[in-house]
């Protein structure tokens, strides 16, 4: 027995020396690796600091009552679509009462829904609406001007007391070749061309007007104008706007005639002599835009937003031609320039310039949008990119655009038409592309929608639509996109890479070969990116599936083709 227990004394004896061998062993393995990071404190982002901001066109989104022309009802039916495409907030361009020179750009009520559009009823039931799915709601606002059949402007040109100097107003300069003739005060040129100033026999004295003739200048040195731009702002947002994007801000002031002897001095000539005195560009632009005041007026109105939030407790240019180095250059050079704590918005496309494809190339699009989701700050999506669509053909005869029927005439109007980018959304291949049942839509419908269209790319099993859902998928989820840093560069002359990485979590990184022919990089030259890498979505021009493995060093892409990829973290 006593051997027994002997026996056993020295096999626990040995074990337990063993077990004590093998935990040295195991701390000494331990202790000679990396210690395990902790995972870094995220600061709690305010909801539009990382959002995606889906741009409608309200007239061609989506019509309700077959009259050809979209309105609010039509966005209330197509809500689910924003909660399908992922985007966190919509921004609606202007649905205030106007006259429609300008396509709601000429606002003559500010306080109230245009009656093509709806009604307040209709605005309500559609902030509930996006409310209740997540979505916030923006609203296009015009501060620069407003319409001349406005009451400011009626009661501005006859002098009410209180709007005297609610416009910009100036006297006639004296014409020394005719004494009872009269000239403009500046040389200045409108954004539509011709001159800024228009006579008003009324009043007997010019108003300013840096877009259409309807479209007059408020006079933001005036304090009253201030305060009712900031009623105006209060106004939708007690109704439930959860912001807004202001439209023509670098026009808000004009050269002070205090310092200029009460004079408006002339701009100087560009020296481009093959633009002649109407057309815009043939002077520069100082004394008509980006003036100091400008900045002093924003944080003003930051710091209302600011005031009433914290009361309630709760805009460089790339092209087709661009190379990757371009990308490369625009985009660290704003980062550079960028105020160290501020948020950068991203945009490709709106209703005043060329739609994605048509300005860029078709096989871009996913590219794009990828580089869009994936940089630091808010995404902004201008209705149709997220499945491609292209500029639509206007003829002369349907021109509605002020600008192209203002500049242009039936062999040149194409040069200044903004209406190709504001032809109705392609919901699916039925007539009028699902837009609307009426005969006739307000402007044309591109002749492309039976292979462009929503409904189509809903059921392919792949498509820009479905590279779209993935990208604003990741963006929800992925901590490395909202809080991480980056790091971009450009591979070679045609292939950018872009580079998302936070401590502990996974990188994100973006490959794409931006020029019209195939490029072969080597990965292993991207900063801040370690293998193997995982395929998390590619364009529809890739051979790369979801889940595909790709290491480090060369890879061959073709034109367009974009790869976005998760690693482990850096």
């Amino acid at each position: 027995m006593a051997s027994c227990l002997k026996v056993v004394g020295i096999t626990v004896g040995v074990v337990a020396l063993a077990g004590l061998i093998a935990g040295l062993v195991t701390w000494g393995v331990l202790a000679s690796r990396d210690p395990v990071e902790d995972p870094p404190e995220l600061r709690e982002l305010d909801w539009w600091e990382h959002t995606v901001i889906y741009q409608i066109y309200p007239r061609s989104f989506m019509d309700s009552d077959g009259d050809g022309i979209g309105d609010l009802r039509g966005i209330i039916n197509q809500m689910e679509h924003f909660v399908d495409a992922g985007v966190g907030a919509i921004w609606m361009s202007p649905i205030f009462t106007s006259p429609m020179i300008d396509f709601g750009y000429d606002v003559s009520d500010f306080y109230d829904i245009h009656y093509e559009y709806g009604t307040m009823a209709d605005f309500d039931e559609l902030v509930s609406r996006a409310h209740e799915l997540g979505i916030k709601v923006l609203l296009d606002y015009v501060p620069n001007h407003a319409s001349t059949e406005s009451q400011y402007f009626v009661d501005s040109v006859n002098r009410v007391q209180g709007y005297e100097d609610y416009f910009v107003w100036a006297d006639p300069l004296p014409d020394p070749n005719d004494p009872s003739g009269r000239r403009v005060p500046s040389n200045w040129i409108s954004q539509f061309g011709g001159t800024v100033w228009e006579w008003n026999d009324v009043r007997q004295q010019y108003y300013l007007h840096q877009f259409a003739i309807e479209q007059a200048d408020f006079n933001f040195r005036n304090p009253a104008v201030r305060a009712e731009l900031e009623n105006i702002m209060r106004f939708w947002l007690e109704k439930g706007a959860d912001g807004f994007r202001l439209d023509a801000l670098p026009h808000l002031f004009e050269a002070n005639p205090d310092n200029y002897n009460g004079t408006y001095p002339d701009n100087p000539l560009s020296g481009n002599a093959f633009l002649g005195p109407d057309d815009v560009g043939y002077t520069t632009e100082i004394h008509i835009r980006d003036l100091p005041e400008l900045y002093d007026l924003v944080y003003e109105w930051r710091e209302f937003m600011e005031r009433w939030m914290s009361s309630q407790n709760t805009t460089t240019s790339l092209s087709a031609e661009s190379n990757a180095r371009d990308f490369v250059y625009v985009i660290l050079r704003w980062f550079t320039y960028m105020h160290p704590g501020r948020v950068p918005n991203w945009v490709f496309g709106n209703h005043d310039n060329n739609r994605m494809p048509t300005r860029f190339r078709d096989n871009m699009v996913d590219g794009l949008n990828s580089l869009n989701m994936i940089l630091p700050g808010v995404a902004v999506t201008y209705q149709g990119e997220e499945i491609g669509m292209r500029d639509g053909y206007v003829s002369w005869e349907d021109t509605v655009d002020v600008n192209a029927l203002n500049r242009g005439d039936n062999e040149t109007y194409m040069l200044y038409s903004r209406d190709p980018a504001r032809t109705p959304y392609h919901w699916d291949a039925t007539a009028n592309a699902g837009f609307s049942t009426g005969d006739s839509t307000w402007l044309p419908v591109a002749e492309d929608y039976v292979e462009i269209n929503l409904a189509v790319q809903k059921a392919a099993s792949r498509s820009h639509y479905k590279v779209y859902q993935a990208l604003t998928a990741l963006r929800r989820s992925s901590k490395t996109l909202s809080h991480g840093e980056y790091a971009l560069r450009a591979l070679s002359a045609n292939t950018l890479v872009l580079v998302r990485y936070l401590r502990t979590h996974d990188t994100i990184a973006l490959l794409f070969n931006v020029s019209d022919g195939p490029d072969t990089v080597d990965l292993s030259a991207a900063p801040n990116l370690q293998g193997p890498l995982t395929v998390y979505t590619s364009s529809v021009e890739s051979t790369r599936n979801t889940d595909d493995i790709v290491e480090l060093g060369e890879i061959s892409l073709r034109a367009g083709e974009a790869i976005v990829f998760r690693g482990p973290p850096a």
